[in-house]
Parts: structure tokens; sequence; C-alpha cells
């Protein structure tokens, strides 16, 4: 089965987890599921932006540091205190930022333009209509849409939405990522691996990059070579898992106990693909929610390609994320590589930006099963499947990783 077969009936069986409503700082991280609008003007008044006096523009418009202008102060106000005031000729009032502003108001002298006057101040440089002062709904008028559907909830966004009046707002919710690894041979990290024992990495690195996608992840750990012990396992995980994640027992040899497990119910359909690495993967549903079940290869590297092109997608679906693919860009292959033929090859490569536009890519030694190599990666090469050999110098498709530094 090609991959865009697989991908495209697997994906089509999930679909995004119903909205709930949620208190602003919860629904950071979350996808939006309706749009939000502001129920009233931002700002919400006029106020000042700097400390100093509310003037009437005509009064001061003359002002210089050789002819200041005197205006006599009416009175205070603050940022927490308001009263309804008007300004008249030759009047001002002291404001401090955030303070609303006096009716008449055109501008907000700073104290730095004065002699910080109490009962009656001097004002040396003339504002310019507007200065020191933000008008009601001179950002966003009452109605506007503050946040689309869809789109990613951001502390930034948070701020906009609390300044707006917004409380509360529809999100997806998280999607809760269970992450088992099987195998008799596991054992867990802080060892070395001796013969016949494996450190358990797919359940660590695969419950990291759950949570990097944005998921709630839980690793339950290693689960032994057991149907009955898988089961027991996902009996008690179920109903805090919205997809669960295996890892190990996808071949088709005597001891791969996941595929002997699901695929003997039909539950769980475990097909050859094209794509290298990993050649198999498994999609189906388990328990009587028909929770979504991912099944990844054994090997470290190759299980990590797979939960680049299967499980992921499915965590940013469920999400309610669109793109659910990582970005991709066209690149300048820095040196000859070569492909298995007939299949899809997912590459670890350094991708560098180049000054006068578009982007290099240099693989990293080793090949997808070297997690030196995926450790160093800054995106994954794309090689088709008609592709044996790519010289140096083509342009190859790259998916790009999220990596902060």
């Amino acid at each position: 089965m090609s991959l865009a077969e697989f991908l495209s009936a697997s994906l089509a069986r999930v679909r995004p987890l119903p909205p709930i409503d949620l208190d602003l700082t919860q629904a950071c991280g979350c996808i939006l599921a309706a749009n939000v609008t502001a129920p009233g003007p931002l700002p919400a008044f006029d106020h000042a932006t700097v400390d100093g006096y509310a003037v009437r523009f005509e009064d001061v418009v003359a002002a210089t540091p050789q002819r200041p202008v005197a205006l006599k102060v009416l009175g205070d106000v603050s940022a927490a205190s308001w009263r309804p005031v008007r300004l008249v000729a030759d009047t001002c009032f002291a404001v401090a930022a955030g303070a609303a502003l006096p009716v008449g108001t055109d501008a907000v002298v700073p104290l730095g333009w004065t002699d910080g006057g109490m009962a009656a101040v001097q004002v040396a440089q003339a504002p310019k209509r507007g200065h020191g002062l933000r008008r009601a709904g001179s950002e966003l008028e009452t109605g506007a849409i503050l946040a689309h559907n869809g789109q990613h909830v951001t502390p930034q966004l948070v701020a906009l939405m609390a300044a707006a009046g917004v409380g509360d707002i529809v999100v997806r919710p998280t999607p809760r990522v269970v992450v088992i690894a099987t195998g008799d041979e596991l054992m867990d990290t802080g060892r070395v691996s001796q013969p016949g024992q494996l450190v358990d990495v797919n359940s660590h690195a695969l419950t990291a990059a759950a949570s990097e996608a944005g998921a709630h992840a839980y690793r339950v750990g290693i689960c032994d070579d057991e149907p009955e012990a898988l089961r027991t396992v996902l009996d008690d995980q179920i109903l805090r898992a919205d997809l669960v994640i295996t890892t190990g027992g996808t071949g088709t040899g005597p001891g791969d106990m996941v595929r002997r497990t699901f695929g003997r119910d039909k539950t769980v359909q475990f097909s050859p693909v094209a794509v290298y690495p990993p050649s198999t993967m498994g999609f189906g549903t388990v328990g009587p929610e028909e929770v979504p079940i991912a099944c990844l290869p054994g090997d470290p590297g190759a299980a990590m390609i797979a939960y680049e092109v299967l499980a992921r997608p499915i965590i940013l679906r469920l999400a309610g994320a669109e793109p659910v693919f990582r970005p991709s860009v066209k690149a300048n292959l820095m040196e000859t590589v070569t492909s298995p033929s007939n299949f899809r090859e997912f590459r670890p490569v350094h991708v560098a930006e180049r000054r006068g536009g578009g982007y290099t890519v240099a693989p990293l030694p080793g090949g997808p099963y070297t997690l030196s190599g995926l450790a160093e990666a800054t995106g994954l090469m794309v090689l088709g499947e008609k592709v044996t050999t790519a010289p140096a110098g083509a342009t190859v498709d790259v998916l790009l990783f999220d990596r902060h530094r």
C-alpha cells in the first residue's frame, strides 16, 4: 500500500474531539472550535497612555519653551478612580497612565513637558492632537472577530481576548495520548543495554514527542509480550486516552504479540506500507469507545519516523488543527544519496537557509536508524518511490522540525 493510501484511510477514521467551554488560561494551547468576537470596543474607553495633563488642543497649541502656556489644574484622575468631568477653556486635569479622560480632551501633555504644577501648570511644549491618549474602539470595534475557528490559542491571543472582555471560549480539548512499549527484552532507562536486554527508548521518546505536539501524554511504560498483559493494560488506560500508541510487535514473526493480539480480531489493520522506515504500521480502534490506536515498530529510529508519519497527524486531527502535517520546503541537496526502490524514504537532515533565499539540505550520517542523527536533525528529507539516486544539487522536499534554538 502506498503511504498516501494508508494515511488517507487512517485519518478518515479520526474526528476532532468534541468542543468544550474553557477558561482563557486553561484554553491556552488548544484549538478554537468557534470564532471569538469582541463583546465591547477595545480600548473600552478613552484613556491616557502617559502620566501628564489632559488638555484641550486649542489651549496649548501655541506653547513653547520661551512662552509657556499657563493652565489651571481642576483636579487629579487616577487609573483606579474616575468621575464624569469636563474640560473648559484654559483648564486641565492631572491624569495617570490608564486613567479615563475628561470629556473634551484632545491630548495628554507628558509631565516632562511641564513644570509639574499642582494648582496651576506651565506647559512648555505643544503636543499634537491625540498625543498621549487612545480612543475607545481605536483598536477593535464591538463585534470584531478576535480569533477564528481553527486558530491556535497562544498567550498573546489570551491577552487580546482578556483585554476585550472575553472570559471563556469554545475549544477542542487537548488530546490525551497513552504510550505503551511492548517487549520482554525491554528494561527501563538508567542502565546500559546488555545482551538480551534493551533500554526502552520508545515510550520515553514518543511521550515527549506527543507532548511537543500539544497532547497530554502519559507514559505507561513496558508491557510484556503477552496478549492478556496488553489487554489488561489497555483496559486500565483506555478511559483516559483519546489515542493509544504502541511500539514493537508489528512484524510477522511468531513473537510479534501486538500484531497477533489486534490483527486476529481485525480491530487494527496492519498494512505493509511503501515507506522506509518503517515498512509495517498498524491503525485501528480499541474498546467500546473505539479509541484510535497507532501501532508503531520497535526499532527506535523507525518508531520516531512512524510517529512523524502517522501518530503526530492523528494527534493534530484530534485537536482540530489544520494542517496536520509539518510544513515543507524545497531545498537543494548538498551531496548525492541513494534510496530504496519503490519506497518513500524519510531521512534525517540538517536544513540551512541561504542568504539569498531558499534552503540547502545535508543528510546526517547513519540514516534514520541512527538516533544521534535524529537528535541533530532539523528536518526530514522525503524521497519518492521512484527515486533511487538523488544527485548533489537536486531539489528535494523537506519536512521542517520545530527546533527551539
